[in-house]
Formats: structure tokens, C-alpha cells, sequence
């Protein structure tokens, strides 16, 4: 489990809410819009520098500390970012405030490392990861960047359930560990049978072709005058 050792600092801009041309102007100037909740106030807007924030996010802690006006920071965690489908640049984010004492509920990404070394994918087996991302349970400082599994004992035909996969002390898992299929391995029937389907088509079409072409040619009829 990739674990999460620091903190990053983030400072923001109070704005007053505005609609989509606001906005829009704002990301012209290299800034991003966002909204702040949680910790039993109001929601407020508030505008970040485009590169902090894409340099804060990519830090290697779950909580930030945010500063809004310069005032003293608060630890939060993000909660949505909204991303431009095409460009990828982010267009809005939302951040909960967070209490380092109580646990909050949190999306992870689940990694699986060792898949070129599996027996299975050796023998030409397919494997495919199934989920992608856990839905956990941790204080907001011991929740990790990502749950790493080593899958590099998966043989053909082998299907791992969440139940296999190690959580690390504090970090509870919400889904069901019985149900959730992370990976299988399954051979590579598919694309054999597509292949043999292929061939067989080409010897059929062959065969008619010889065929037409050793058949006699018809009488013509008499034309009628």
C-alpha cells in the first residue's frame, strides 16, 4: 500500500459566486474555480492558481492544507475535480474541510503490479483488472495514494476477489471483499477461435472460387427475332 507522508500547502482566493462567464474568465487568467464545504459551514467559492493546484494534487499526501485569504490553513481533502473531456485541464474543484481525528470515507486507486511475471500471462493468458478504484474507510492522514497488489502468482483461469488484497492498519474496506472481482486471467480462446473462424472462411471462399471457375460455360440461348 502506497502510503501518504506529507502535507501540501494550498492558497486560495475568496470569489464571489458567479456564473459560467465568471468562470470562464477565470480560467483565461491561469485560475480555477472551486468551492469549499464542510466542518459545519457555509459553503464558500473561492478561485486557486491553475498550477498549484495541479502541483497539490499531484503531491503525494491525501490532505492539503488550505489557506483562504491568507488566513491560518485548514486540512481538506478533495472531494470532485472537473476536468475539460478533450483538453484535461481542470474547470471546477471541490474540497471538504476535514477533522485529523475522525475518519472519513475515501476513493482510492487500486494498482496491480507483477502482471508480466504471472505464469499465465507467460503462457499467452489475458489478464484483465476488473476494479480499478476502492471505496475505504481512514483517518484522513492514514488514508494511502494507492493499494498496491502483486498479482505475479495468477495462473490461467484464476479470478482474485477483494478478500486477497492487504488494506494496511487503519484503513477499513467499504466494498464487499467476497463480491468484488479485482482480476482474472482467463486463456486466450477468443482470439484463437477468431483465428480458426478466419481460416476456415478463406478455405470456403477458396473452394467456391475453384468451383466457378472448372464449371462448364452454358449454351447461349437463340435470341428471338
Amino acid at each position: 500500500m502506497a502510503q501518504s507522508t506529507t502535507t501540501t500547502k494550498l492558497a486560495a482566493s475568496t470569489r464571489d459566486a458567479g456564473g459560467t462567464r465568471t468562470a470562464r474568465r477565470l480560467r483565461r487568467a491561469g485560475r480555477v474555480p472551486g468551492t469549499l464545504y464542510g466542518g459545519g459551514a457555509e459553503p464558500l467559492s473561492f478561485d486557486v492558481d491553475a498550477r498549484e493546484l495541479r502541483h497539490a494534487l499531484a503531491g503525494s499526501g491525501a490532505v492539503l492544507d488550505f489557506s483562504l485569504d491568507g488566513n491560518k490553513p485548514t486540512p481538506v481533502v478533495l472531494k470532485e475535480a472537473q476536468r475539460d473531456p478533450v483538453k484535461g485541464q481542470m474547470l471546477h474543484v471541490d474540497l471538504l474541510r476535514v477533522r485529523l481525528d475522525q475518519e472519513i470515507h475515501a476513493v482510492v486507486a487500486l494498482e496491480l503490479v507483477g502482471v508480466e511475471e504471472a505464469p499465465g500471462v507467460k503462457q499467452g493468458g489475458i489478464l484483465e483488472q476488473v476494479t480499478r478504484e476502492l471505496n475505504i474507510q481512514a483517518l484522513p492522514n492514514d488514508i494511502p495514494e494507492s493499494i498496491v497488489h502483486d498479482v505475479s502468482e495468477m495462473q490461467i483461469g484464476d479470478t482474485l476477489t477483494l478478500e486477497s488484497v492487504s488494506m494496511g492498519e487503519g484503513v477499513a474496506l467499504l466494498d464487499d471483499p467476497h463480491e468484488t472481482v479485482i482480476a482474472t486471467l482467463t486463456p486466450p480462446r477468443l482470439q484463437s477461435e477468431t483465428e480458426s473462424e478466419i481460416e476456415a472462411e478463406t478455405e470456403l471462399v477458396g473452394e467456391a472460387a475453384a468451383g466457378e471457375a472448372e464449371a462448364p460455360a452454358g449454351e447461349a440461348e437463340p435470341s428471338e427475332e
